[in-house]
């Protein structure tokens, strides 16, 4: 059986976790470590602590085929695909920049990584000359997810999202990725308020890889066991309104 283990610091991991499921019968190791929440505001040197533990902690302990940090941040500016078995999840640019007919595309990402070099290195790598990009801080959109607003209180997150992203009206974008794995979870608010921009969520490229890297050690039914640090009761409250009805066990 394929055993997949996949982290973030909080519900952000669960966007990834559908599409693979769609793509790869597997057993996944689901990890929300609450107790780093959240991974945008940290430093590289203390998320690259964090990050390291974290993948020690899920090998020895699960043995896991691959590992998929399932979050933009470290993934952008730590490279954590680097080590063996590991693979990160990264903002969908070229894809956005194939869309786009206005040449103004979004990135909507954590504080941390709209303020890194190694973001702007990557837009260089990825966009066509010709594509302007507006990065995009969204940390108090991640914050209506972890927090369960987007859940009980969608009015409020729509004016919230209405509010934070003016700028992209006003830019004229007509792309935006979603660029941190929490933000999936505001989708139908984001169409919503914004009908004519097209959001593009990394999920499914992501799953697509771990298919191809998995295509030997297929499973013959899904099975999910779900892991937190910090406090598993809040998170199986999140789970449990989000239908998901596993227990949550201490790691």
């Amino acid at each position: 059986m394929a055993r997949i283990a996949i982290f973030d610091s909080g519900l952000g991991s669960l966007s990834i976790i559908k599409p693979i499921q769609k793509k790869v019968r597997s057993e996944i190791i689901y990890f929300a470590d609450q107790d780093s929440y959240p991974y945008g505001t940290k430093s590289s040197r203390e998320l690259q602590k964090i990050i390291k533990v974290t993948i020690k902690k899920l090998k020895e302990k699960f043995e896991p085929d691959l590992i998929v940090v399932a979050s933009n941040t470290p993934s952008l500016l730590l490279s954590p695909e680097r080590q063996a078995k590991v693979l990160g999840v990264y903002p969908p640019l070229k894809d956005a920049a194939k869309n786009t007919a206005t040449g103004t595309i979004a990135i909507l990402a954590t504080r941390s990584v709209v303020k890194s070099k190694k973001l702007q290195n990557y837009i260089n790598c990825q966009v066509p000359r010709g594509i302007k990009v507006i990065k995009i801080d969204a940390s108090p959109l991640v914050d209506l997810v972890e927090s369960g607003k987007f859940i009980s209180k969608k009015e409020f997150c729509r004016n919230k999202i209405r509010k934070d992203l003016q700028i992209i009206q006003r830019k004229k974008i007509d792309v935006a990725t979603l660029s941190s794995t929490h933000l999936p979870f505001l989708l139908p608010m984001l169409k919503k308020v914004f009908p004519n921009v097209m959001f593009l969520d990394p999920a499914d490229s992501v799953a697509a890889k771990v298919a191809l890297i998995l295509e030997h050690k297929r499973s013959d039914v899904h099975k999910l066991g779900i892991f937190a640090s910090g406090n598993t009761k809040i998170l199986q409250k999140k789970l449990q309104k989000l239908g998901i009805r596993n227990k949550v066990f201490q790691l």
